[in-house]
């Protein structure tokens, strides 16, 4: 990643000080387990509410305690550190664990003489260990290997949120930190308007990409193939099979773990980009936005949160390199900082007022006092450019950036994010390209397949397949 700064020193003397820590992600479904034994020993309905006082509890209180932890892994050993598979094995191991907590929960909640409260309550806490299943989901969704992408499917099916699978990698990356991205916050905009306008807009937004992958096969986005449909099923499945042995009467629960998941999830997108705004550049006669850099998503390398979430608060490095593997994921001191870890800041959401105060000051700060750079809530802007000052810099277009390449008598072309290769002899059928369909025939609107991140304007002629 060109033009990216670490810490200096940080990767000096390196070894993975978190490598055992790892596991307490993995073991977080182990909360509900641990409610019903204490439940039994104790008799105390104040044990099923162990996922809210944990997670939105201890943790915060943990990530203080222990502070930061900025330490990167040497580039010669992050190719070494990816290919450790014992980092991978963990994730994998949430799967069980997670389905287990959940099926023996929900037995708990149909057969045991618990008030509609305690029920509630232990709902809620399924609903936590769902919401990091989610972000499980989101790590294995990321990677190339096929069975890590249906695993992530598994993990969603739980809070009935497939979708994010197709919307996170090719809808969220693509547009991060612009007004399209309905999973980029604005600046003032209260986390209770943005989780409709997220919830809503992502599933919006999941279909029409499929829709529109599948229609370049000249086929109807009503089939199994569908990467929507395929994990809504897993769901319909999952929910129905639930249904049929607990009975009817758990769905008010089910449907309650569902909303705190989801709740959970985008409680994090919403921290995660607020106000961040890539700017407009030109290329030729083209405008687009800006190549995603650090400087567009709130970092925290507070340890809790971080193990808690597989490095996800080293989040500008993800966005550059969505395929690498949680545990090589680097810190970068260009990355603007949140005051504490995300669970923390989404207690400080939960709050409007208390969040505009800390975070939007921040916003101002990170765009050198020109808050026009920022992403503004439509509804907002004309206050907050009164308070904060005038539009100076109204988002001035650079020119030079990315020139559209010459692609017509190109072979192959591969993305220099992730090493993606289009082979033209090959196609890809999956994207809706046969074989035989030249690089230059593909709309210049399609990002890789892979990473996400990169435009067709940024790939390269893949060197030793070049024409004479």
């Amino acid at each position: 990643m060109a033009g990216n700064s670490i810490t200096e020193g940080s990767t000096q003397q390196w070894r993975d000080t978190k490598r055992y820590l790892w596991l307490v992600a993995i073991t977080m479904p182990a909360l509900l387990f641990i409610a019903i034994g204490m439940y039994s020993l104790t008799n105390w309905s104040a044990w099923f509410w162990i996922g809210p006082i944990f997670i939105l509890g201890v943790v915060p209180i943990i990530d203080l305690v222990t502070g930061r932890d900025v330490r990167n892994p040497p580039a010669e050993l992050i190719a070494q550190l990816e290919a450790d598979r014992y980092y991978r094995i963990l994730t994998y191991a949430y799967l069980p664990l997670q389905y287990a907590g959940f099926a023996a929960s929900f037995y708990v909640i149909a057969n045991w003489d618990l008030s509609t409260i305690t029920k509630v309550g232990f709902a809620i806490s399924i609903g936590m260990i769902g919401g990091i299943g989610i972000n499980t989901a989101h790590e294995l969704g990321h990677k190339k290997e096929k069975y890590e992408r249906w695993l992530s499917k598994i993990a969603l099916a739980q809070s009935f949120y497939g979708h994010f699978f197709t919307e996170h990698n090719r809808g969220h990356h693509v547009r991060v930190a612009t007004p399209e991205d309905p999973a980029s916050s604005r600046m003032g905009e209260s986390f209770y308007r943005y989780w409709p306008r997220t919830v809503l807009g992502s599933l919006k937004s999941s279909w029409t990409l499929e829709k529109n992958r599948i229609a370049r096969r000249k086929k109807h986005p009503f089939r199994i193939s569908n990467d929507n449909i395929n994990a809504w099923l897993m769901s319909v499945v999952l929910w129905v099979a639930m249904l049929l042995w607990l009975g009817i009467e758990i769905l008010p629960y089910l449907l309650i773990q569902m909303f705190i998941a989801i709740t959970l999830l985008e409680a994090v997108n919403y921290l995660e980009h607020y106000g961040m705004l890539r700017q407009k550049v030109q290329s030729g006669d083209r405008e687009h936005y800006e190549r995603v850099n650090p400087s567009h998503s709130w970092n925290s390398d507070n340890i809790a949160t971080n193990v808690l979430l597989y490095h996800l608060q080293r989040h500008s490095d993800h966005h550059a390199q969505p395929t690498r593997r949680y545990q090589a994921l680097l810190s970068y001191q260009e990355s603007p900082v949140l005051p504490t870890g995300y669970a923390g800041m989404i207690l400080l959401a939960l709050v409007p007022p208390a969040w505009s105060r800390v975070m939007d000051a921040r916003v101002l700060d990170h765009f050198d006092g020109d808050v026009s750079r920022a992403n503004l809530a439509p509804s907002k802007r004309n206050k907050i450019l009164a308070k904060y000052g005038n539009e100076s810099l109204n988002h001035s277009s650079v020119t030079g950036e990315n020139t559209i390449p010459p692609t017509h008598s190109w072979k192959s072309a591969q993305c220099p994010g992730c090493d993606y290769t289009y082979r033209v002899e090959t196609g890809d059928p999956r994207e809706g390209f046969p074989c035989g369909t030249p690089f230059s025939e593909i709309p210049e609107s399609w990002n890789c397949p892979d990473c996400g991140v990169c435009q067709k304007s940024d790939f390269r002629e893949l060197q030793q397949e070049k024409t004479s």
